[in-house]
């Protein structure tokens, strides 16, 4: 880049958005900054979707990081300028609409009015509110967004206050769930031979799609205001998400939970081709004498090409103990879920599970298209319960030892999942040792954070010494770190 376009505020800009990017965990190389830098050379800035599309192209490779990417986005190149401070000249680059002007409103192109509302009653924005919905008119639900926020929110200059609180405040005021009931009942009153059930879910779609579109631009107005008070920085900082592949299994919200549920299967995916790969390309074995002589010939009987047998590396064989009570249990869903979607890399996957009872639940997943059901089977039918349902690592691995020890051989890895929490009961940590002898290997993933074991009742310790690695595991991208030991 040229001394020019780095003294661009845009080029800033952008590099204040990659950094930010970057902190967020969405990898962006310095060949796709420069990409990004060269792609918006060729958009005009004044359209912002093009603009926002051009970025993504070369600065997103996982669909999974696009939410990601967007919040960012609104944040960094958001209006800003005096236009957009807590208390907005008449001067208003957003205002489409003159909300003053009822027959204006009807006539609402977006080709900048000036008009703020701010003459309206509560009573009249009302009506215009209903009307923009009940015509879907974009321009004129821009320009009732920003009066909404403008006159509810109730900002003030460097107040921390988060977004959520604003929007909230406006929504209130609004009382979108009344105005849907309004609309479905002009719709009703429209259709002389009433509605089917069908006709009045498709209304009620269309009406709840465009509530939805005026509950963003809501958003999207405070987070230009909040911007143009506390800057881009403080302000991604603020909204900043962590990715699918980072979200903690034990402190996932239920849309964290279907987050992670959704990018799981193109992990596992990804995931089978390196370990197939990886078994491919494993090492060279010993040296071919014979075929090492047998190619000297060409080169005068000097062996300056060695030949190597090549390895025939057998699958292993996984035995999956995990602990499925609590919140551990989240943990032990999404690795069975990983663990099975990857079976075809393993001569053979069993699985058990436990509380403070043991049981086998490999059947469950045999011949099962959606794995969430087995799952679901797993958390009803295993007979884990053995006294009082508390987790007892020490009687859970005796059972095991006693009941399934002999069919663990040097083929076998076996990998227990949970976070050794044992509610100070005996931890017969003697099976771990016996275990690591017989076994292939014997892994312990802890989906608590390396600070928390060994405090309190946590007798992690105890096992790992016998173990051959002892992984925190608390999100997928550990997890997907693990998953080479397994190969």
């Amino acid at each position: 880049m040229t001394a020019t376009e780095t003294d661009n505020p845009l080029f800033h800009l952008l590099e204040g958005f990659v950094s930010e990017l970057r902190s967020a965990g969405i990898p962006v190389s310095l060949v796709e900054n420069i990409d990004a830098a060269e792609a918006v050379k060729h958009i005009p800035l004044e359209d912002r979707v093009a603009f926002k599309y051009a970025l993504a192209a070369t600065l997103v490779k996982n669909d999974s990081h696009w939410k990601t990417f967007e919040t960012l986005f609104e944040v960094y190149f958001s209006l800003r300028g005096k236009e957009y401070a807590l208390e907005p000249d008449a001067d208003d680059p957003f205002g489409d609409v003159d909300l003053d002007d009822q027959e204006g409103a009807e006539q609402a192109s977006g080709d900048g009015g000036q008009g703020g509302g701010d003459g309206l009653s509560p009573e009249e924005l009302a009506e215009l509110l209903y009307q923009a919905l009940l015509r879907g008119d974009d321009a004129l639900m821009r320009a009732i967004a920003r009066q909404a926020v403008k006159r509810f929110a109730g900002m003030e200059p460097g107040r921390p206050v988060g977004g959520t609180y604003y929007l909230y405040r406006t929504l209130r005021n609004l009382d979108l769930d009344g105005v849907l009931e309004r609309l479905m009942e002009q719709a009703r009153d429209n259709d002389d031979d009433g509605m089917t059930p069908f006709e009045e879910r498709l209304e009620r779609d269309e009406y709840e799609a465009r509530i939805e579109k005026l509950r963003k631009e809501i958003e999207a107005e405070i987070r230009r205001r909040l911007v143009a008070d506390r800057g881009a920085e403080a302000m991604a900082k603020t909204l900043r998400k962590p990715l699918p592949e980072d979200v903690d299994f034990m402190h996932a919200s239920r849309e964290e939970m279907a987050m992670l549920r959704r990018a799981i299967y193109p992990l596992t995916r990804k995931l089978a081709v390196r370990l197939a790969r990886k078994r491919r390309h494993k090492r060279k074995g010993p040296l071919d004498f014979r075929n090492t002589v047998r190619h000297s010939l060409s080169y005068g009987g000097v062996p300056a090409e060695p030949k190597f047998r090549h390895p025939k590396p057998a699958k292993p064989e996984i035995f999956v103990v995990a602990d499925i009570s609590g919140s551990v249990a989240a943990f032990a869903r999404f690795t069975l879920h990983l663990v099975y979607a990857i079976s075809s890399q393993f001569s053979r996957v069993r699985s058990f599970v436990f509380i403070d009872g043991l049981d086998e639940v490999t059947s469950f997943f045999e011949g099962v298209d959606d794995i969430t059901e087995a799952i679901h089977r797993v958390n009803t039918e295993a007979d884990v319960v053995w006294v009082d349902g508390h987790s007892d690592y020490g009687h859970a691995l005796e059972v095991f030892w006693e009941t399934y020890g002999k069919e663990v051989g040097p083929k076998t890895t076996v990998m227990i999942l949970g976070d050794a929490r044992n509610n100070y009961h005996a931890s017969q940590a003697w099976i771990a040792k016996e275990i690591q002898h017989r076994a292939r290997k014997l892994f312990w993933l802890n989906p608590e954070p390396k600070a928390y074991w060994n405090t309190g009742d946590s007798i992690v310790g105890e096992y790992g010494a016998y173990c051959d690695g002892l992984f925190e595991v608390r999100n997928l991208r550990q997890l997907e770190g693990f998953v080479d030991n397994l190969v």
